[in-house]
């Protein structure tokens, strides 16, 4: 037998470590920063790439944020779980959205949806824990699960079911290892929202199984038509004890780029999340959590005004899309987003080119048009694009209709 040598019993030299180092950027982040780096150079570029709204944040709540840089307590270390009076407001806001009854002390206080996301699924899940995750999905989602040390298990719905997964697809990827199902409606990047039959009957299926759930409810608010928003433990109480539920402010309010999401669940779990936050990032900044507590305390009236507008240029969008021969777009019915097909134009030759994939399609469309948009391989399903109607609604119709002039001739 032969010895080995010093360089195949030396641990490989990584400089990155693999739990890392396997996580992809965020796709919709990158397509944002490319778009504005080639506006800041002058570029006529129209993004549809981040979902952010482009309305700026309602006064009352920026004018808190100022009295609280004011205010010397707001200086300090406060605790890491969140401001007291913020998470009694949150369960307040929570009972009146939704009709959930919970405690201040089920509520973490996180830095923005992400972290409340990454902390939910630490706190519940061990190496090799499956989560079921229907797709399309936000990219954020299966990374989050891997670095908490899960396995994401795509359930894959399409168009032609309003990108609605069925319990009988949930239930064919069952196994051993299942311990979470992943919930989100309304649904980025599709628009989809699950019936009030379809919830109960996804939060039934979970009790029978003695499954967790954890539904994502940030675009709680942003509903339109006949749609209804409905909180899963709200439907299926029986599902109370497990169930996790994250929230934030940055979708309803505007806010994006103040960073303050909260994580709502059992108290063990919730304790257990809060521990994990002391030592990763401590509490969240104390300004934006006093905006924060501004803006769940307040009316919903400013809500009310962009969803009007979001529903006005979700109706322009979807009937832009689907003049263009070779795509095809469902009306989304929530959020603000639209995920259309275009399978129907894979292949075809474009301005001399022939793209195979949604990835080549987008990069086709940003060079040629100067539009970005995310290709559906960032959401786990190709030849799909996703199309944020979070902007301007003469920026919309410019950057669609530069998109149908362009491929309108593939041939």
């Amino acid at each position: 037998m032969t010895a080995a040598t010093p360089q195949e019993t030396a641990p490989t030299d990584r400089r990155v470590s693999t739990r890392v180092g396997s996580i992809s950027e965020s796709a919709t982040l990158a397509v944002d920063a490319k778009a504005k780096a080639l506006k800041a150079a002058g570029r006529p570029v129209i993004g549809f790439g981040a979902g952010e709204p482009d309305f700026p944040t309602p006064d009352y709540i920026v004018e808190a944020a100022v009295e609280a840089c004011r205010d010397p307590k707001n200086h300090r270390y406060t605790p890491a779980g969140g401001l007291p009076e913020l998470k009694a407001a949150i369960a307040a806001k929570t009972l009146r959205d939704s009709g959930y009854a919970i405690e201040a002390s089920q509520v973490l206080i996180t830095n923005g949806g992400k972290q409340a996301i990454y902390e939910a699924f630490a706190a519940i899940l061990d190496p090799g824990d499956e989560v079921i995750v229907p797709a399309p999905y936000w990219t954020t989602y299966p990374e989050s699960i891997r670095l908490a040390g899960g396995v994401p298990v795509p359930v894959v719905a399409d168009e032609t079911t309003g990108y609605r997964v069925s319990v009988e697809q949930l239930e064919a990827a069952r196994t051993d290892r299942t311990k979470v199902v992943l919930f989100v409606s309304p649904s980025n990047p599709t628009g989809a929202v699950y019936s009030r039959e379809q919830v109960e009957a996804v939060g039934r299926w979970a009790v029978e199984h003695g499954l967790w759930v954890l539904t994502d409810e940030i675009y709680e608010h942003l509903v339109y038509g006949d749609a209804e928003f409905h909180s899963l433990p709200v439907v299926v109480p029986e599902l109370r004890d497990k169930c996790v539920v994250v929230n934030g402010v940055a979708k309803t309010y505007a806010m994006t780029g103040w960073r303050v999401g909260w994580v709502v669940g059992p108290k063990d779990v919730v304790k257990a999340a809060t521990n994990l936050q002391s030592h990763a990032t401590s509490n969240v900044s104390n300004v934006a959590q006093r905006a924060a507590l501004a803006a769940v305390s307040g009316e919903l009236d400013a809500v009310a005004a962009m969803r009007e507008a979001f529903d006005r240029r979700r109706k322009t969008i979807v009937r832009m899309l689907n003049e263009i021969e070779g795509v095809e777009c469902p009306v989304p019915e929530g959020a603000f987003y639209a995920y259309p097909s275009v399978k129907g134009l894979l292949g075809k030759e474009i301005r001399g080119r022939r793209p195979a994939t949604s990835v080549e399609l987008a990069e086709l469309i940003l060079e040629e048009v100067e539009v970005a948009v995310v290709p559906g391989e960032a959401f786990g399903t190709p030849g799909y694009l996703r199309l944020s109607y979070a902007l301007g609604d003469e920026d919309l119709a410019e950057g669609v209709g530069r998109m149908q002039k362009l491929l309108a001739e593939a041939r």
